[in-house]
């Protein structure tokens, strides 16, 4: 046994041995370091001794690091090993290594889209689709050719239709004027208000004696008859009377889907709502057979619906586990907290609304619905997040963020910090104080900037919250500066593309794609350079995958695109347009567009 002196004796040894190593380290280091904004030295400064040490892959073009440039990158196992010069990253070669020359394109980490829904975008492809902004007159041909297609009895589903562009909202009978005898249920453009016929209304035995289901409102007219919209839950009592798709269409439409998001560089996404097409089991089977196909080449992330007493619901969530891949972590649960600021008034909010609606004097009229109790919601959240599971709200009104707010804050209290980012999705209005809490609680706020600039919607909203209201929406620059995580959805197919570079632009301009005369909430604008942040930093934190997406460094995964523009250094005005070449995933292509020409949505 030694004695005391010798084991002292020899770990000073140790040490002295360590520091030597590492003075030499740092000696190397200092020798090969590059000054700020060139291109980082490759990791391993020596060519590949054998062939298992060589790259699977190098690419050549203008590469954005996290410090600077690069010309070159090699990747291993899908993992990125050197990133520098041409001729530095060129030792990584070998026989087999594929080397793909970009020349003058761009490579851009991966975008994230963490609010999606591909299988109802899939679906509402094969719908009657009506482009938003359009005329009743409009919308009616348009209905009126669907019909001309369905066979006899069939019902005649889609959207959207948006109140301010219509004049009015719609009734009945203008619908019944061109389905004859089918069923119709037609969305708006928030997804939040339904318009059905005569027909779809039998079905549904809705009479005026048919009380409002809870969370749901059924307009009526002066005489209590019901005029054919259906705010919120309340379409539920018609839709479950609509055949739900085939299992073979869900996966025929979550293929279409997840194709043209890697068409824009989404390499990572989160379905916000898993059961909403064609229920939880259906949609679980669909993303998982996709994966087990190989088809599904995007990281992706399940949320699945919750709400207070559905068996169903929870079902799913126990079962989930069966579900999972290696790509796909149905990790998450999606609570709706309120409905949408429109002409429905179904937002719920702190302050009234500004407008008043027909016919109605009700609190739900002039504050909104909030869809939830605080002390069932805090207890959800709760044991949600000590199940390991990450919690996203549906809340589009300040009252609604501040109800999710108080759940996090429940959970934090109960459980301590389980390192969710727990998500209040939306958040179209934020109270100042709730900005200011969010990153103290250790919430993430989750902004739609797809629907930013002057759309027929927002017109909905300016109506209905009024002129001062309507200053701070979306506030997002106040989000930053309180030091707050903040993250990106599109929110498709609400909006009519998934294109992420509509969204980078909006962020940075809050006009239309390609510049506007007039703006939407001009004070609330980031930079370029935090907008990118949102699509690739913050998401890769929200999905609990920083440590391996989000950045181009060395032992990153090589989730990459290429592009034909530098978004950074073309006006502001043309980053939509941004067109996407190349998707690597892994180092896997698994988009081209050379072999999608012509194929890509706008």
């Amino acid at each position: 046994m030694r004695s005391r002196r010798q084991t002292m004796t020899m770990r000073r040894f140790r040490l002295s041995r360590m520091g030597v190593r590492v003075a030499s380290a740092l000696l190397l280091c200092a020798c090969i370091r590059t000054s700020p904004g060139t291109a980082a030295a490759p990791l391993e400064t020596r060519p590949p001794s054998a062939a298992h040490e060589a790259a699977d892959l190098i690419i050549l073009a203008h590469i954005k690091t996290s410090s600077g440039s690069a010309g070159a990158l090699a990747v291993r196992r899908g993992v990125i090993v050197a990133l520098g010069d041409p001729a530095e990253v060129e030792a990584f070669r070998g026989p087999r290594t594929q080397r793909i020359d970009l020349h003058d394109l761009t490579v851009l980490p991966g975008l994230h889209d963490v609010h999606v829904h591909p299988i109802f975008a899939g679906i509402s492809e094969q719908q009657c689709k009506i482009p938003q902004g359009l005329s009743l007159a409009d919308i009616q041909n348009r209905i009126k050719a669907c019909a001309d297609k369905v066979k006899a009895g069939g019902w005649i589903v889609g959207g959207q239709w948006d109140a301010s562009a219509l004049g009015r909202v719609p009734d009945r009978a203008a619908l019944d004027l061109v389905t004859g005898t089918h069923p119709a249920l037609i969305d708006d453009t928030s997804g939040h208000s339904s318009w059905a016929n005569s027909r779809a209304l039998a079905l549904a035995g809705i009479t005026r004696s048919t009380a409002n289901p809870q969370g749901g409102i059924i307009e009526r007219d002066s005489a209590g008859e019901a005029t054919g919209i259906l705010r919120e839950a309340a379409a539920e009592l018609v839709r479950e009377h609509i055949p739900k798709p085939s299992e073979e269409a869900m996966r025929a439409a979550l293929a279409w889907s997840t194709h043209e998001m890697l068409s824009f560089g989404i390499t990572s996404f989160t379905e916000a709502a898993i059961g909403f097409v064609g229920g939880s089991d259906a949609e679980l089977a669909a993303y998982a057979a996709l994966a087990d196909s190989g088809g599904l080449k995007q990281r992706a992330t399940l949320c699945l619906t919750w709400a207070p007493d559905n068996a169903e619901d929870e079902a799913a969530i126990a079962a989930r586990n069966l579900y999972a891949r290696p790509r796909l972590v149905p990790d998450c649960v999606k609570i709706f907290l309120d409905g949408v600021p429109t002409d429905g008034h179904t937002a719920a909010m702190l302050e009234p609304y500004a407008g008043t609606l027909a016919g109605r004097s009700d609190d739900a009229a002039r504050f909104g619905l909030l869809l939830v109790k605080q002390s069932v919601l805090d207890k959800a959240v709760t044991r949600f997040d000590s199940m390991g599971l990450t919690v996203k709200f549906h809340a589009a009104g300040d009252a609604a963020v501040r109800a999710g707010l108080n759940a996090i804050e429940a959970a934090r209290k109960t459980n301590g910090f389980s390192g969710l980012m727990h998500n209040v999705g939306h958040c179209t209005f934020v109270a100042r104080s709730d900005i200011a809490r969010a990153r103290a609680i250790g919430a993430t706020l989750e902004v739609s900037p797809y629907l930013w600039g002057p759309t027929p919607i927002n017109d909905d909203i300016a109506a209905a919250v009024g002129p001062e209201t309507i200053k701070r929406v979306w506030p997002v620059r106040e989000m930053i500066d309180a030091g707050a995580l903040v993250v990106p959805g599109s929110d498709w197919s609400v909006v009519p593309s998934v294109n992420p570079w509509i969204g980078i632009e909006m962020l940075v301009t809050r006009e239309k794609p390609g510049g506007s005369a007039t703006s939407f909430g001009k004070a609330e604008a980031i930079t370029l350079g935090e907008a990118m942040d949102l699509f690739t930093l913050n998401a890769a934190r929200q999905e609990r995958m920083a440590n391996r997406v989000g950045r181009i460094e060395i032992g990153m995964l090589a989730d990459l695109i290429a592009v034909e523009q530098d978004p950074y250094r073309v006006p502001i005005a043309r980053v939509h347009d941004t067109r996407v070449r190349m998707t690597f995933i892994g180092g896997e292509k698994v988009y081209d567009a050379a072999d999608n020409a012509g194929t890509r949505s706008n």
